[in-house]
């Protein structure tokens, strides 16, 4: 996620505040959050989730949707996002 630049900051300490609410929804089994080290406007989550079933949910939670709207406001850029598995 690319960020505004004037944004960056209250990402993290945002990001930071939620990580834990994260972790705890049903079938989340990890999270963390990187900030890119040459462009610091740049952020990734990992999230690591039982099954696609629980990650769907966690997406139609009323906690995603306020978090996301409020992640929203602050992008410099349209966020990218991957479901990968394991090799």
């Amino acid at each position: 996620m690319t960020f505004q630049p004037s944004s960056s900051e209250e990402f993290k300490a945002f990001t930071k505040s939620i990580q834990s609410t994260i972790v705890g929804f049903d079938g989340c089994l990890h999270m963390e959050a990187y900030q890119d080290t040459l462009n610091p406007n740049v952020f990734f989550t990992y999230s690591h989730w039982e099954s696609e079933e629980r990650l769907n949910a966690y997406r139609e939670s009323d906690f995603f949707k306020k978090t996301w709207a409020q992640t929203k406001q602050w992008f410099a850029d349209k966020p990218k996002a991957w479901s990968v598995e394991k090799i």
